[in-house]
């Protein structure tokens, strides 16, 4: 069973439902997800990653050990709002899009390095739930 332990660092309320959906989906034990803006996106990226701007989504595998999440996924609101206007998507479903991406490099996917793996992967999933299209799959 998907356990989502959620933290929202903004005022906007989410609908996590489609979230969980996929996290049962795709037999994860358990996800840390947070939201957030895009000045604290910015010095998580900076610290853990040495980029100096904000990205719209980060994720952080976790080491396997019993009883702790697989990683954490952390997505800005700024992106979200930006993206959901410029694709004409509602905010739930660029943050499910973008959920479904950070999960995926958790997972061991790597659009940077494969050969189209998790490109297929999201493209499944977003198939199986009748999502918009992603950004891969809007910048293929």
């Amino acid at each position: 069973m998907f356990n989502l332990v959620f933290e929202n660092n903004t005022n906007y309320e989410i609908d996590l439902t489609k979230v969980q959906e996929i996290g049962e989906y795709l037999k994860l034990s358990e996800i840390e997800l947070i939201l957030t803006n895009n000045q604290e996106i910015h010095e998580i990226n900076l610290t853990a990653r040495g980029f100096d701007k904000p990205t719209d989504v980060l994720s952080f595998p976790y080491l396997e050990m019993p009883n702790t999440p697989l990683g954490s996924v952390v997505i800005s609101y700024d992106f979200l709002e930006q993206y959901s206007k410029e694709y004409n998507n509602s905010i739930e479903e660029e943050f499910v899009l973008l959920f479904i991406h950070g999960v995926l490099h958790i997972l061991g996917y790597d659009h940077e390095v494969d050969n189209g793996e998790q490109r297929l992967k999201e493209e499944e999933i977003i198939n199986h739930f009748n999502l918009p299209k992603s950004l891969i799959i809007r910048n293929s």
